[in-house]
C-alpha cells in the first residue's frame, strides 16, 4: 500500500505563483495539491469539500482576504481542522499576530526557500498527524499526479 500524502489546498490570487508552488511540489512524493483557489470564498469552498490536511493561505486575496478566510474557518465545525500556514508578502506585526489568533499555525513571509517551507509543511503535518490524539486519515492519492487545472 501506498505512504499516505499530505493533502492541501492553495489559495492565493497570484495565478504565477500558484503554478510556481504547484509545479514544485508536484516533485513532492508526500504531498499532494487537490486544488486552488484564487480568492478567499473559493478557498472556504474548496476547504469544505476536499477536507485537506493542509491549506497555504495568503493573507491579500479577492471577495474574502486571508484573515477572513480564518475568521469562518473558526466558525467551521471542520473535523478534522486543517493545519493553516499563512503565506504572504505582509509582514506586519499586527498581521501575523492576528492571524495567529485566529488559527493560523505557521506564518511564512514572502520570498521564501521552496525546500525549506516544503520541510516544514511535511513535519508540521506528520507532528499533527501521527503525535496528536486525534490522528487524521490522510488521502491515498494513485502514484500518477496530473497539475492541477487553474482555471
Amino acid at each position: 500500500m501506498d505512504k499516505p500524502k499530505i493533502n492541501m489546498i492553495i489559495a492565493d490570487n497570484n495565478k504565477d505563483f500558484c503554478d510556481i508552488l504547484n509545479d514544485y511540489l508536484l516533485m513532492q512524493e508526500d504531498i499532494v495539491v487537490t486544488g486552488i483557489a484564487e480568492d478567499g470564498v473559493k478557498a472556504l469552498k474548496l476547504i469544505e469539500e476536499k477536507k485537506p490536511d493542509l491549506v497555504v493561505l495568503d493573507i491579500i486575496m479577492p471577495n474574502l482576504d486571508g484573515l477572513g478566510v480564518l475568521e469562518r474557518l473558526k466558525a467551521m465545525d471542520l473535523n478534522p481542522k486543517p493545519c493553516i500556514i499563512v503565506l504572504s508578502a505582509v509582514g506586519q506585526d499586527k498581521i501575523i499576530q492576528r492571524a495567529k489568533l485566529l488559527g493560523a499555525d505557521y506564518y511564512v513571509v514572502k520570498p521564501f526557500d521552496m525546500e525549506v517551507f516544503t520541510e516544514k509543511i511535511i513535519k508540521m503535518v506528520n507532528s499533527t498527524t501521527f503525535n496528536a490524539d486525534v490522528k487524521r486519515s490522510l488521502t491515498y492519492i494513485d502514484k500518477v499526479e496530473s497539475k492541477i487545472n487553474i482555471s
